[in-house]
């Protein structure tokens, strides 16, 4: 069966569109009702792209907890996740400004650093040992205590400079000073104890739950901005009227509109 990508006049990245003719091509009764998609090679073959472009576009959809992959046994539509459209949607700063919290930055660390395997897939990065990406960690709270901590990983394809002021709110950043527009988030919320260094950063005992999240970012063109593994908060900030978007049930997925 050919799943050839239908033809637009919108200038989109290949792996875009294939992205695109791969989810219609999934919502077919045999796809979910989990039947294996076609192996990488005929898949390529049908969409007339390469195995590269292909793979871009189906780790993408792994990300977003579409699809479910199994070296050596294949890849298969995922079970329903939680997907959701925010179209007023606010940086960390602007959403606690909205609750009434002044937001203080207790800890801000920038580097340069080889990206795991993890890293590289989501940003289409070939496996060089020359290759380095921004990180940028933060540890972020109110005037009495910390209660977030933020790690975050940027797409070396983007100009993003360590030497910028990441004070500032960060896509509000990304706009202004690089023309970067976030367009879609893709959340995977858990929740654990905090455990030993997390516990010394936001000043809490080592067995205190905390709520996880990793985020992954794209612009309006889809393409990869943000590799965000790991965002940790303390639940006391959650009792005290926090975002309503940590009020998932633990190891939900889904999918944010900005």
């Amino acid at each position: 069966m050919s799943y050839a990508m239908t033809e637009v006049k919108v200038n989109k990245p290949l792996h875009v569109l294939a992205e695109e003719a791969i989810k219609k091509m999934i919502v077919l009764p045999e796809y979910q009702n989990g039947k294996l998609l076609p192996n990488e090679i005929e898949l390529a073959r049908s969409l007339h792209i390469s195995r590269n472009t292909l793979r871009q576009a189906i780790n993408k959809m792994v990300f977003e907890g579409l699809l479910c992959r199994r070296k050596g046994y294949g890849t298969w539509v995922a079970k329903k996740t939680i997907t959701g459209g925010v179209k007023n949607w606010l940086s960390f700063s602007q959403e606690m400004q909205r609750l009434g919290i002044q937001v203080k930055n207790y800890e801000l660390h920038v580097s340069m650093e080889q990206p795991d395997e993890n890293v590289r897939r989501f940003f289409g990065m070939e496996d060089s040992a020359n290759d380095l990406c921004l990180k940028l960690e933060r540890v972020r709270g109110h005037a009495e205590y910390p209660f977030v901590v933020f790690i975050s990983y940027f797409n070396p394809k983007f100009p993003i400079s360590s030497d910028d002021n990441f004070a500032k709110p960060l896509y509000e950043l990304l706009e202004k000073q690089y023309d970067i527009v976030v367009h879609t988030s893709v959340e995977e919320i858990s929740a654990r104890l905090a455990g030993k260094r997390v516990a010394s950063k936001l000043r809490i005992p080592e067995n205190d739950p905390i709520l996880i999240r990793r985020r992954f970012v794209y612009d309006i063109k889809g393409v990869p901005v943000e590799y965000n593994p790991v965002l940790r908060l303390r639940m006391d900030v959650l009792k005290g009227g926090g975002t309503k978007r940590t009020r998932s049930r633990p190891s939900d997925s889904r999918t944010i509109q900005f």
